[in-house]
């Protein structure tokens, strides 16, 4: 049975920092792309950055700089770090693991409020 269990979640300041994890059972970890993705209330999922198995990352312009993805093929485990948060970047925020055959599985996401 494959899981994804987001956390690390919660409320943070404008300017503020989290790092959200994504721990993952029943899959072969490091022969799948991670990904992270945000949904805000009323508007479509929206893509927050990737990692490859191999460890490169790719980020859309908006968080670029910001937001660093990594991951620990030992622990099973990806990470989000995200820092300079800002209101317009409350959402759940989700992680996807997909495999190089196209298998893909999603986690339950986590809140992150910004807010003052």
């Amino acid at each position: 049975q494959v899981q994804l269990v987001e956390s690390g979640g919660g409320s943070v300041q404008p300017g503020g920092s989290l790092k959200l994890s994504c721990a993952a059972s029943g899959i072969v970890f490091n022969r799948y792309d991670m990904a992270w993705y945000r949904q805000a209330p009323g508007k479509q999922r929206e893509w927050v950055g990737a990692i490859t198995a191999g460890g490169t990352a790719d980020y859309p312009g908006s968080v670029k700089g910001r937001f660093t993805i990594s991951r620990d093929n030992a622990k099973n485990t990806a990470y989000l770090q995200m820092n300079s948060l800002t209101p317009e970047e409350t959402a759940v925020y989700y992680c996807k693991a997909r495999s190089w055959r196209g298998h893909e599985y999603w986690g339950q996401g986590t809140q992150v409020t910004v807010s003052s």
